[in-house]
């Protein structure tokens, strides 16, 4: 599975649009299996949730982002886990380790799907019924 990172200064960004850069980080069978730091493309609307895509990320990772946010990953497929702080590294080890959760966004409540939280309910959601 391929997770997206926003990231400052080696650490999870409060709000994945600010973020000056995105840590792209593939684990299977819990092992890193690639990892890369891309910059931010810009904060256009939309923009961030097809570049994420376009990297073929599965989820992403934040400190918070917006409803509307949320609903462009969920348009792309892109699970979304919030609320989440601490070093990059950390991070990756508890996704390695199969035990990253998410909690309260930093921008609005939310979670994500699978990953131990739940996921906010979309209008996506209602035009893409099954689970990924």
């Amino acid at each position: 599975m391929k997770y997206a990172i926003s990231t400052d200064s080696g650490r999870v960004s409060a709000h994945f649009g600010r973020a000056p850069e995105f840590t792209f980080v593939t684990v299977k069978d819990g092992q890193v299996v690639e990892k890369k730091i891309l910059g931010n493309p810009g904060h256009t609307v939309g923009s961030i949730p097809q570049f994420v895509s376009e990297q073929g990320a599965d989820c992403m990772v934040a400190g918070g982002m917006g409803r509307r946010a949320v609903q462009f990953f969920n348009q792309y497929g892109i699970d979304v886990i919030m609320g989440v702080s601490g070093t990059i590294d950390d991070v990756i080890d508890k996704i390695r380790n199969g035990d990253l959760e998410g909690g309260e966004s930093t921008c609005k409540p939310g979670g994500g799907k699978g990953y131990g939280v739940e996921k906010i309910h979309t209008e996506a959601d209602d035009e893409h019924p099954h689970s990924h």
